[in-house]
């Protein structure tokens, strides 16, 4: 058949760039997890499940929120995560792509123009290439070329809308959230930002870099992601009620999707609840990314401007970054090489995240299994 040959064709193009996937479990000390700060093996999480599963009446959703598949939980629990956010109301997805897909997808449309930091993750962009609006992006948190795009663009008949993620998943950096609004207000654009890596992590009671910067009643709208952080699955919209009242109405991952079931609603509230009150676990992460970075850094690895938990080691080629995720896992660390179209070409590097669950110790025998690692693949480039 000619799809079968077309498929075997580009799994073989794949191959030959270093470029194809496999799906492996992660063995080994976990240096990619997004279980920041360590509850996704918290006892009280697993009790929390296990009291509501015996309270269910029902195993399944039964269908969408919108036929059979809706439960009073849901309502009581967007109101508990509006209400920890500090936003007006707050509508519940099943992930966070599906909310990016849906928040774009169904707020914009061809007349209007959104400004889009060129390291978004691809459920925004995938978002925006379905709402067909004017899309412009901008080189990565450059604010200069961000504002001379704002003013070309100001006769705009449509809405304008600045799209970012709050810490950015591949370079690890926070946008300028407080800059980013100021443009904003002075364009008369509105700005969006996707919390999925700052919700539960930064913050006051974790709840993200918006209000760590004290712009929860000016920005447009947030998204936080539960399956990190918050060691559950979903994502919450946040915005106002009208904006929530539009999505059940218009977003089309909301409406055509089954929903969860309702007993899964206590393991979002128990990962809700315990991140807010995680400040010890959270300080310990600060502390040792900081660590983490400061040594990679010190070893002459570049790391980008990575200021979080998500700390990158750039390598460059896809083959060098699998070589030494190889390395590294023969060596017990579990890692992954991260290699284009997820980043850059030429980019390509080792993406570690850090958790509260991590020791000192473990990473720096990590960062001195990397530089061993150089030594043995290049001996004349080893030292920084």
């Amino acid at each position: 058949m000619v799809i079968e040959k077309r498929i075997r064709a580009e799994l073989a193009a794949l191959e030959a760039q270093a470029q194809i996937r496999r799906l492996e479990p992660v063995r080994g000390i976990n240096l990619v997890s997004n279980d920041y700060l360590g509850l996704a093996a918290d006892p009280r999480m697993r009790q929390a499940v296990l009291e509501s599963v015996q309270a269910a009446p029902r195993m399944a959703s039964t269908g969408s929120r919108l036929l059979s598949g809706h439960d009073e939980v849901w309502d009581a629990l967007e109101r508990d995560f509006a209400r920890w956010i500090g936003a007006e109301a707050a509508l519940y997805f099943t992930s966070g792509y599906a909310a990016n897909l849906g928040l774009l997808s169904a707020l914009l449309g061809p007349e209007d123009v959104v400004f889009s930091d060129s390291a978004n993750h691809a459920s925004l962009i995938d978002g925006m290439r379905l709402s067909k609006c004017r899309r412009v992006v901008f080189a990565h948190l450059d604010l200069g070329v961000l504002e001379d795009e704002l003013r070309r663009h100001r006769a705009s008949s449509g809405a304008r809308f600045i799209v970012v993620e709050s810490i950015f998943s591949m370079q690890g950096d926070r946008a300028p959230l407080g800059d980013l609004q100021g443009l904003a207000a002075r364009y008369g654009a509105a700005l969006i930002v996707d919390e999925a890596h700052a919700t539960g992590v930064r913050g006051p009671n974790g709840r993200g870099c918006v209000a760590e910067a004290g712009l929860s009643s000016a920005v447009f709208a947030t998204v936080h992601t539960c399956g990190k952080a918050l060691a559950a699955a979903g994502a919450f919209l946040c915005g106002s009620e009208s904006l929530r009242q539009f999505l059940i109405n218009r977003a089309r991952p909301f409406i055509f999707n089954t929903a969860l079931p309702p007993y899964f609603a206590a393991q979002v509230a128990a990962g809700m609840r315990l991140a807010s009150a995680a400040e010890a676990e959270r300080a310990r992460l600060h502390a040792l990314s900081e660590f983490l970075r400061s040594e990679l850094r010190a070893a002459g690895f570049d790391t980008a401007a990575s200021d979080s938990q998500i700390v990158p080691v750039i390598l460059g080629a896809n083959d060098a970054a699998l070589a030494f995720a190889s390395h590294l896992q023969a060596r017990g660390y579990g890692v992954r090489a991260i290699r284009p179209p997820s980043v850059p070409p030429g980019t390509a590097r080792l993406r570690l995240s850090v958790t509260s669950q991590h020791s000192q110790s473990q990473l720096a025998d990590f960062v001195a299994a990397l530089c061993e690692i150089r030594m043995e693949r290049s001996p004349a480039h080893a030292a920084p």
